[in-house]
């Protein structure tokens, strides 16, 4: 599951900060009742908030859309204002960027050397003067890309960078040197996760690598065999070499170039204008595609030919089947109706284990997919732009699944539809008096924190769909799906 931690208080954060806002252009946020004879004064005051506020109302997005963005937003603020830092870092020195609420960023060019041993990577410059070693520059970083979250970051191991002048190189002598710089970053954190792994490790990546073009190395604090495996055709897209293992290989690497830590820009997202190569997250999209191809050709020579057979050419529906919470209770008449509309139905249930080249095959031809608000919706990454994707959004998981995946998938180029459940069709509904807040009024239960949220409405929540009210939302994604093939055949 997501991580929500820091978001399922939106209102009440975006309330608050709004009036923040107004305070600072000099506005009050009167919500205490006023005698009236002070009605004529208060509505003057009023009238010069809107006045003060007008300007950077028509020039930046609405406070409330700008707030649920806020991490990235203030990133990308500080970018515009000024170049970025340690865009120009000259040889021999190391520079550090500690700007973005999200992640740190080192960068060490010259004769950089690591020491696993110590968790150190060590940048040396000669000294013929010197009898020993002198220090210049001491830095710690933890290459992890959910700085903001101490908790989190307390199980991430620690980097220590230095610079230092030295008057010989025998002392640390190269085990191994490599002609192309290096990328260190964490595998620790939520990985094991499949929505952490592409939106803390794997896009991050991409983001901070796709400049070297695959001439680049990966160092990986915390590997993990299994994570090596899963994402083998992907690696094998962002480097041409074997990635290192910094824990466990006691060797020295030496490089001419390292970044320590990883870029990362938005939820499951990328910020084009916050690359050197103007990379896009249909870009990402691309390289995934070319990631799978291989092993998706394989697949189909393998199968028997019958069962690639679709002779009315319908269009595919793919549904993200959960066992437990957050189930479709009434997933077999769903398959039965999809089916009826037109579409040839494949219900998709991926596990821990199941081969990600087989859940890429079955959405990357796939014309639309549904599926409950969960960890699973970042298999959206896996559809064509121009697919369409409905997201089953349980009780009390609203702005998390317009945040985490409708957003998002709307910066893919999906056509999103977010299908927000009433609460007859919530398991929850069975439980709870009619008039309960847990039914009328989610968003108070979240305020109340994380444990409510995770409790109610992630652990125990079902869904049973009005299949009636769901069926306009097929029947409209039939007939889209339609008239674009119809329209291309033109």
């Amino acid at each position: 599951m997501v991580d929500h931690q820091r978001h399922m208080q939106p209102r009440k954060g975006v309330k608050e900060t709004l009036m923040h806002v107004d305070e600072e252009h000099g506005c009050v946020n009167i919500k205490r009742s006023r005698p009236k004879l002070l009605f004529f004064l208060t509505f003057c005051s009023l009238l010069s908030c809107f006045l003060l506020l007008l300007p950077p109302l028509l020039s930046y997005p609405s406070p409330s859309f700008s707030l649920l963005y806020s991490y990235e937003g203030e990133d990308e603020a500080l970018l515009e204002i000024k170049a970025p830092l340690c865009s120009s870092v000259s040889n021999g020195t190391i520079c550090c960027d500690r700007s973005s609420i999200r992640s740190d960023i080192c960068i060490m060019k010259g004769d950089v050397r690591t020491n696993s041993s110590s968790f150190s990577v060590v940048l040396y410059n000669s000294g013929d003067l010197l009898t020993g070693e002198e220090e210049l520059r001491h830095e710690k970083i933890k290459p992890y890309t959910r700085k903001w979250e101490p908790s989190t970051m307390a199980t991430i191991d620690e980097l220590t960078l230095t610079s230092k002048k030295s008057n010989t190189s025998t002392t640390h002598k190269c085990d191994v040197y490599h002609d192309v710089p290096a990328v260190f970053f964490s595998t620790g954190g939520f990985t094991g996760n499949v929505y952490h792994e592409f939106n803390d490790g794997l896009i991050p990546l991409y983001i901070t690598s796709q400049q070297f073009n695959k001439k680049v190395v990966l160092v990986i604090l915390e590997y993990h065999d299994w994570w090596i495996m899963k994402y083998a055709d992907v690696l094998s897209q962002i480097s041409d070499y074997e990635p290192i293992d910094f824990n466990g290989d006691n060797r020295t690497h030496c490089f001419s170039e390292a970044i320590v830590g990883l870029k990362i820009h938005d939820e499951l997202a990328i910020n084009s204008s916050l690359t050197t190569t103007n990379k896009t997250i249909q870009d990402f999209h691309d390289m995934l595609d070319k990631s799978y191809q291989p092993r998706i050709h394989d697949l189909v020579q393998e199968e028997p030919e019958k069962t690639r057979e679709n002779p009315d050419n319908n269009p595919k529906l793919v549904i993200i089947s959960r066992n437990g919470s957050r189930a479709i209770m009434n997933q077999d008449l769903l398959v039965k109706m999809a089916e009826k509309i037109g579409f040839d139905v494949e219900v998709l249930r991926p596990d821990k284990t199941t081969e990600l080249a087989k859940i890429y095959r079955a959405l990357n031809s796939s014309d639309v997919m549904i599926g409950v608000h969960g960890a699973a919706m970042t298999h959206f990454l896996f559809m064509k732009p121009g697919s369409v994707f409905i997201q089953v959004v349980p009780l009390g998981t609203t702005w998390a699944a317009e945040t985490y995946y409708g957003g998002p998938a709307k910066k893919l180029g999906l056509r999103y539809i977010g299908y927000e459940i009433g609460a007859r069709e919530s398991s929850l509904y069975d439980e709870y008096d009619r008039n309960d807040v847990v039914l009328t009024d989610p968003d108070s239960v979240n305020d109340r924190g994380w444990e409510f949220t995770k409790k109610i409405y992630l652990d125990r929540q079902k869904v049973r769909l009005n299949l009636i009210r769901f069926r306009k939302h097929l029947v409209r994604s039939h007939f889209f799906i339609m008239a674009k093939r119809n329209h291309a055949q033109v």
